[in-house]
């Protein structure tokens, strides 16, 4: 199941799946999952200022394939349960944070923790700019800040 640009699952028709497996794309593939251990890092960003447009251009993301993205959010420990569950309204799941700088580690105070929230999607610089200003709402609802975001994807076939 191919998942749109807000992350939520859609049914493929006929002629699209039957097109997917003529072209190798979309609904002939495997689903996407956010723990899946083939994805690679494409495309990350630890700078708020950074837009995302700027970021995808110069990385080697692929738009017509699904991705993983994952938004990480330093928050106060008593909080993670609330930001987890508000998240997964939007289908995030919770992962374990991978590939996180060391100074952005360790720019995490010691009574907070890194909460990295993920799902599968189809992703263009404006939803992914949407989801980043979800995110920083999130945080902030709960004490917490955004820390920054990745996106995986499986490599080219």
């Amino acid at each position: 199941m191919t998942r749109d640009l807000n992350g939520r699952p859609v049914r493929n028709g006929t002629v699209r799946r039957v097109l997917g497996r003529l072209t190798g794309r979309g609904a002939g593939g495997a689903e996407t999952e956010v723990d899946d251990s083939a994805l690679v890092l494409v495309a990350q960003s630890f700078d708020d200022a950074a837009a995302s447009s700027t970021v995808l251009a110069d990385s080697s993301w692929r738009e017509s394939d699904e991705v993983v993205v994952t938004h990480l959010i330093a928050v106060p420990a008593s909080r993670e349960g609330e930001v987890e569950s508000t998240a997964a309204q939007d289908e995030y799941r919770r992962v374990e944070p991978h590939d996180v700088p060391d100074v952005v580690r360790d720019a995490v105070s010691e009574d907070s923790v890194i909460v990295a929230l993920a799902r599968p999607q189809l992703l263009d610089a404006l939803h992914l700019s949407q989801e980043r200003s979800r995110m920083a709402g999130l945080g902030a609802r709960h004490e917490g800040t955004v820390l920054g975001w990745q996106v995986r994807q499986r490599p080219p076939r």
